[in-house]
């Protein structure tokens, strides 16, 4: 099974405010993107194992005109807190690199 890393040419995490968090994954292509868009491993269930997030507040947003997938979840904590530990979100998306992809 590919993993996210091998099928987007560009992931990258963001603050989307200072209590959101936006990750862009830039799949590699229209047929990468076709297939991949929509898949359950990028389920707001995973967002909430892996970082926390109410699963119903999760927002997932397909661009197709730009073969992008925005996916969007509240920050655990705000920005700028006393226990932040990555005030621009820019170290977020990491933990995505290795989710397997069913083919």
């Amino acid at each position: 099974m590919p993993k996210l890393r091998e099928v987007c040419h560009h992931i990258r995490s963001k603050v989307a405010g200072p209590f959101w968090v936006t990750v862009d994954l830039f799949f590699d292509g229209e047929e990468k993107y076709r297939k991949y868009r929509d898949c359950e491993e990028l389920s707001a269930e995973l967002f909430h194992r892996l970082y926390g997030a109410d699963p119903a507040l999760v927002k997932r947003i397909p661009v197709d005109s730009l073969h992008v997938v925005k996916i969007s979840f509240p920050r655990s904590t705000p920005q700028g807190g006393m226990v932040e530990r990555d005030m621009h979100s820019g170290q977020q998306y990491v933990r995505l690199l290795d989710i397997e992809l069913n083919n």
